[in-house]
C-alpha cells in the first residue's frame, strides 16, 4: 500500500503593481520596479500571510518579486530562477493589442513565441518548482513570490492540466492563491484573493 502524499500547501503571491502591469505590457525578463501603489499593495500582503509557518519561501529573481517578498515580511526568500516570468522574447514590453496589429489573434498561450519560451517550456519550469516544494525534506508549506503568467501555469500543472490551461486562471497584481489537497487529490483552495483595496 503506497503512502498518501503529504498534504502540504503551496501559497502563491503575485508581485505588486508595476508601470508595465498597469498598461498591459508583457513583462518577462525586464526588471521593472514596483510603483508606489505596488509597494503599498505588497505591504498589505503582510497581514494576509503573517503568522502562517512556512518551511520554504522562494522568489523569482526579478526585483518586483523580491521587493514584494521583502515588503510582505519575507526579506530572506530564496531565489529560484524557475519562478522567473515567461520569457516573451521579441514580444517583451509589447501589449497584446500591439502584437495583434502584426499577428492577428495572437495570444501568449498560442504563440508564436519568437525568441521566447513556449508554453510547454514554462510548464516544465513550473513542474520543477512543484517538485521542489513537495520534496520530502521540506517539512511544511511553501510560499512563492512570482508573476502572473508563471503562477497561472503553475496552478494548471498543480491540478495536472496542460500548461496552456493557465489561460483560464485570471490573476491580479498583489493577489494570493493556495494550492492544496482534498484527501489525496490536488485542488486549488483559493485563487486571486486581493489583500488590498484601492484608495
Amino acid at each position: 500500500m503506497s503512502e498518501s502524499p503529504p498534504e502540504r500547501q503551496i501559497w502563491l503571491v503575485r508581485h505588486g503593481e508595476t508601470e508595465w502591469s498597469m498598461s498591459g505590457r508583457h513583462t518577462g525578463r525586464s526588471d521593472i520596479p514596483l510603483t508606489d501603489e505596488g509597494r503599498r499593495q505588497a505591504e498589505a500582503l503582510a497581514e494576509r500571510i503573517a503568522g502562517h509557518p512556512f518551511a520554504l519561501v522562494l522568489s523569482s529573481p526579478r526585483s518586483r518579486a523580491t521587493e514584494t517578498a521583502r515588503l510582505a515580511g519575507f526579506p530572506d526568500a530564496l531565489i529560484d530562477p524557475d519562478l522567473g516570468e515567461w520569457d516573451y522574447g521579441e514580444f517583451e514590453g509589447r501589449t497584446t493589442a500591439d502584437i495583434r496589429t502584426e499577428i492577428p489573434e495572437w495570444s501568449i498561450w498560442n504563440g508564436p513565441w519568437r525568441g521566447g519560451e513556449t508554453v510547454e517550456q514554462v510548464g516544465t519550469r513550473a513542474d520543477r518548482v512543484i517538485e521542489r516544494c513537495l520534496d520530502p525534506r521540506i517539512d511544511g508549506d511553501a510560499l512563492l513570490f512570482a508573476h502572473g503568467h508563471l503562477l497561472r501555469v503553475l496552478a494548471a500543472r498543480w491540478i495536472q492540466l496542460p500548461a496552456v490551461a493557465g489561460r483560464h486562471f485570471a490573476l491580479g497584481t498583489a493577489t494570493t492563491g493556495i494550492l492544496g489537497w482534498e484527501r489525496d487529490n490536488r485542488v486549488i483552495e483559493t485563487w486571486n484573493e486581493a489583500c488590498h483595496q484601492s484608495p
